[in-house]
């Protein structure tokens, strides 16, 4: 069975929907080999530090196996050293990144190349845009710029707070997420300068 790696930052909110894919065999693939927090990357939350170590109990059946603590340039041999096939990553080192052409996935939560970077949703409400949502790309060694694999719109309203918009675009994060996931592992695709072209 092909394994995902897991790199968590934030609430760890997508790694809850991934796992749940896994758990209802919407994607056919293991979680191991991931760690908790990326070298250079945002920490993740005590909170999803601990919802990580209960799923993947929950699914192996031996405790947080494959959870290990940030270790950097350790990390990085160890995750080379897994034959894993997919990662999913927040923020990484360009070095990192080099070491996994087309095997690094990362969500973003706008439609990109519209605002990239930090606090998108509030970029999108200052620009006043009329549609939002969100992007799932491989990620390369710039910021948010890799060759885009999903996205999916999320209508912006009048009345919407940063918290309102970010609320409806987790929920599409959480959908696409596996949808991307699934086209990565059948390996259906090539690319075309930045185009990922489905086969």
């Amino acid at each position: 069975m092909k394994r995902l790696g897991i790199l968590i930052s934030g609430r760890g909110s997508n790694f809850e929907a991934i796992a749940d894919s896994v758990a209802a065999g919407r994607i056919d693939a293991a979680i191991g080999g991931g760690d908790l927090e990326p070298p250079g990357g945002a920490r993740a939350g005590r909170g999803a530090r601990a919802r990580a170590e209960r799923r993947v109990y929950s699914l192996e059946g031996s405790g947080p196996r494959g959870l290990r603590p940030p270790a950097g340039r350790g990390t990085e041999t160890e995750l080379g050293g897994s034959g894993l096939p997919g990662r999913i990553h927040a923020l990484l080192s360009a070095g990192f990144i080099r070491e996994f052409p087309l095997r690094i996935l990362n969500i973003h939560p706008s439609l990109l190349p519209a605002f990239p970077g930090l606090d998108a949703q509030h970029q999108a409400l200052e620009h006043g845009v009329k549609v939002g949502g969100c992007t799932v790309h491989f990620g390369d060694e710039c910021l948010d710029s890799g060759p885009i694999l999903v996205q999916t719109a999320v209508p912006v309203l009048n009345d919407d707070t940063v918290e309102a918009l970010s609320a409806r675009i987790l929920k599409e994060e959480h959908r696409i997420y596996t949808e991307a996931i699934n086209l990565v592992l059948a390996g259906n695709f090539r690319i075309e300068g930045r185009r990922v072209v489905f086969t």
